[in-house]
């Protein structure tokens, strides 16, 4: 008697080649994180101190943080400046999808603009940071001789003195570097969304606005939300910008909260206590506008079927057993 056929399993290597992954988690994300919470719990400050432990009031350094006026203010910053550069950032990031994957406009050049758009997210944030300060230098500088010169302004003007220019700026840097980044991964996704769909709407003589907003938004939801997400995660850790702009000045207005973790933690205060409490309030907030964010999202009419499949299976299940 011939011997049964013995199928090969692919699993073990699936397995295999996740491994490396797995340990670059565990070390490298796991491990810091469940670190700095308990950091959070403890009396853990100074240079070099090995010796700490969980304080008495366990919640005694998350109080403090609440209570200290910078943090508050740098989650305000924090907030405004995401705000400020995000929702432009989308808006053109939208535009010029829809421009470039036009099905009636045929744009020519059009990986040399992807390029060209795309070009100022590979820029590194110190050069970035040197470029704007040269820009809007005091007091003498390239914004500041072009105003001039037109007739806006009629003497120098200390931008980076200012606290709603320098939160400006900071925004526009951070929509300057991203939204080419933003419009790529639209654009991929439009590209994923079947050709057969733009004909028919064609055909049945939809123009390009009608298209846009009938067939490409709702088939974008997917790649929306991971915009919307990935935006949220970045702009709430927004760090380099603000800190080699201008480092948190004029009096604070352009701390973020990174900014706010970095120095409690680094900046001749070595507070890692305080910086570990306001890291897991960033964490919490990330989670929870995370959470928000995929509701706001979800496919109702998926969830609508989904019910009413429930609801069938759930009448055919009692239908049988009164049989």
């Amino acid at each position: 008697m011939a011997k049964p056929y013995k199928t090969i399993s692919y699993a073990k290597y699936g397995y295999l080649f996740s491994i490396p992954f797995i340990v670059a988690f565990l070390i490298f994300s796991l491990y810091p994180t469940i670190y700095t919470i308990v950091l959070g719990f403890t009396d853990c400050r100074g240079l070099g101190n090995t010796e700490w432990k969980i304080l008495d009031d366990p919640f005694l350094n998350f109080k403090e943080v609440l209570d200290n006026p910078s943090f508050i203010n740098s989650l305000k910053n924090t907030g405004l400046i995401w705000l400020l550069n995000f929702f432009p950032q989308l808006a053109l990031a939208l535009i010029l999808t829809a421009w470039f994957t036009s099905h009636s406009v045929k744009l020519k050049g059009v990986g040399f603009f992807k390029v060209i758009f795309y070009m100022p997210n590979i820029i590194t944030a110190s050069t970035v940071a040197i470029l704007f300060l040269t820009l809007f230098g005091y007091p003498k500088g390239p914004i500041n001789d072009l105003l001039i010169d037109v007739g806006i302004l009629d003497e120098v003007y200390e931008f980076t003195n200012n606290k709603i220019a320098a939160k400006l700026i900071v925004a526009f840097i951070q929509f300057w570097q991203w939204y080419g980044n933003t419009m790529i991964v639209l654009i991929a996704g439009v590209l994923g969304i079947s050709p057969d769909i733009y004909e028919a709407a064609q055909i049945d003589g939809a123009n390009g606005i009608q298209t846009f907003f009938r067939i490409t938004l709702p088939n974008l939801k997917t790649i929306l939300l991971y915009t919307l997400i990935t935006s949220l995660v970045g702009g709430l850790n927004m760090f380099d910008i603000p800190k080699l702009f201008l480092d948190g000045k004029p009096d604070g207005a352009t701390e973020t909260v990174s900014l706010f973790i970095y120095n409690q933690a680094f900046s001749g205060r070595y507070m890692y206590n305080r910086a570990a409490a306001a890291s897991m309030f960033l964490f919490a907030i990330i989670g929870i506008c995370t959470a928000i964010l995929f509701y706001i999202m979800r496919d109702k009419d998926e969830i609508a079927e989904k019910r009413e499949r429930r609801l069938q299976e759930k009448a055919r299940r009692l239908s049988g057993k009164e049989i």
